[in-house]
Parts: structure tokens; C-alpha cells; sequence
């Protein structure tokens, strides 16, 4: 697998790198390269859009697939770099940075939730700017939208530092809060795991890119919360800054 920049550096946007793997005959099998600050998709978060620069041609990056490789799906119809070729890659950066914001705050919905309610995630899903996540949360008191959209606005206020570490698996299953998902363990074959700390509200694995301090996420609405079934709670909420 080639070196993760989105992980090093979740500003980085743009960068130089080259083409390991592509087959110009069957573009739907993808690009892999050397080095990507292209985010794969996972955990709720879509990947990244944007472009390969090279030769004086522009190769677009629709989607990414995950195997041995993440490899990068070119918009239809564009031209392939070869293996062994130097590009300059390029990340969409509205769409990264409003997905950065969206994640983190839905880090934080899940925190407040879990510090006031005790309650787990049952699952969730994200856009660019709006999100819902769903919660094991069988009864909510009276008025509970507008005191949530309060308190997750309050932990935003705060600017608390997010700060991603990746820890051996020991240490990281040590975190009583590490596994915020109902029945959702970390992959066994994995040594190593990635944690998101928001410092001060709520620690939990995470793959995705974050960033660096609640007050960057800006305001968020809570649009809805639905009744998923007796046990469960659907959150939807919106960036509105």
C-alpha cells in the first residue's frame, strides 16, 4: 500500500508522486500510487474528488475502490498515466474541507450524546455538510433537538484540539471509549489502530480525516431527530456556517 498523506497531513492538497499500478486498457480498475493524500472513503466519510496532473494532461478522480491497494477510479473517458509515470496530484478542496468539518462534527454530536445519554451509535452517514448518525436511544426528555444543537455548539465554542495518534492495539483497546459503534470492534488482523481525541470530550477509533480544533467546524444545525424504532434515534444535522 502506498504512503497515506491524508493521515500526515489532512491540509495537504496538493503533492508530487507516482504512478505504481494502472492498466490504460481498463481504466475501472483504478490508479495506485506511490504516495496519496486522497482519502479512500470509510467509516461513513466518502472519498475524495479531484485530479492528476501530468504530461500536460488531466486525469479526474471520481471515486476510490479498496483492495490490497486504494485505488484512485479516473472519471470515464480520461487517459491513464503508466506505471512509472510523475504526477502532480490534487485534492477537490471544498469538498475535503466541508467533509473534514462534517466529520468532526459528527465526532462531537457522538461525544455529547454519549457524555449526557450514555447512548452507542447504531449508524450513521455523511455528505459534504450534512450528516445523520443514528443512537441506541430509546427515550428523549422534552426538548431535546434544541438543548442538543446547544450543547454540540457549546463544545464547538470550547475550540477543543482534535488530535488523531495511532496506537498499538493493546493500548488503544485500553480506552474505555474506543468503540463507540454497537458491536463494532476493530478488524483483528489489525496492530495497529487510529484514534481521534477530542480533547476533553470523547476519544474513538477512526480512519477518517478531521479538523484540527472544534471551532473550525463551525455552527451546526440539528435539522431532525426521527424515531427509528423503540430503541433507536436518528440525528440529522447540517452545517450553517
Amino acid at each position: 500500500m502506498g504512503e497515506r498523506l491524508d493521515w500526515q497531513d489532512p491540509t495537504l492538497r496538493e503533492w508530487d508522486c507516482t504512478v505504481l499500478w494502472s492498466d490504460p486498457a481498463d481504466p475501472e480498475a483504478g490508479i495506485v500510487l506511490d504516495r496519496s493524500a486522497f482519502y479512500p472513503g470509510g467509516g461513513g466519510q466518502p472519498p475524495d474528488h479531484g485530479v492528476l496532473l501530468w504530461q500536460g494532461v488531466q486525469t479526474r478522480i471520481v471515486d476510490t475502490r479498496k483492495g490490497d491497494d486504494f485505488r484512485l477510479i479516473p472519471a470515464p473517458g480520461d487517459p491513464i498515466p503508466p506505471v512509472g509515470t510523475a504526477v502532480r496530484g490534487a485534492i477537490d478542496d471544498e469538498r475535503r474541507s466541508t467533509l473534514m468539518r462534517t466529520h468532526s462534527g459528527l465526532h462531537i454530536l457522538c461525544g455529547t450524546v454519549f457524555r449526557d445519554f450514555g447512548a452507542l451509535v447504531t449508524g450513521g452517514n455523511m455528505q459534504p455538510g450534512e450528516a445523520r448518525m443514528d443512537f441506541n436511544l430509546p427515550e428523549v426528555p422534552p426538548g431535546f433537538k434544541q438543548s442538543l444543537e446547544d450543547a454540540v455548539n457549546a463544545e464547538i465554542a470550547a475550540d477543543r484540539k482534535i488530535v488523531a495518534r495511532v496506537l498499538p492495539r493493546a493500548e488503544a483497546l485500553e480506552i474505555p471509549t474506543l468503540v463507540r459503534t454497537q458491536d463494532a470492534l476493530p478488524p483483528l488482523d489489525e496492530p495497529e489502530i487510529r484514534v481521534i481525541d477530542i480533547v476533553g470530550l470523547d476519544v474513538q477509533a477512526d480512519g477518517g480525516t478531521h479538523v484540527a480544533s472544534t471551532g473550525q467546524v463551525g455552527h451546526v444545525e440539528v435539522v431532525k431527530v426521527e424515531s427509528k424504532g423503540r430503541q433507536n434515534r436518528r440525528v440529522r444535522i447540517r452545517l450553517s456556517s
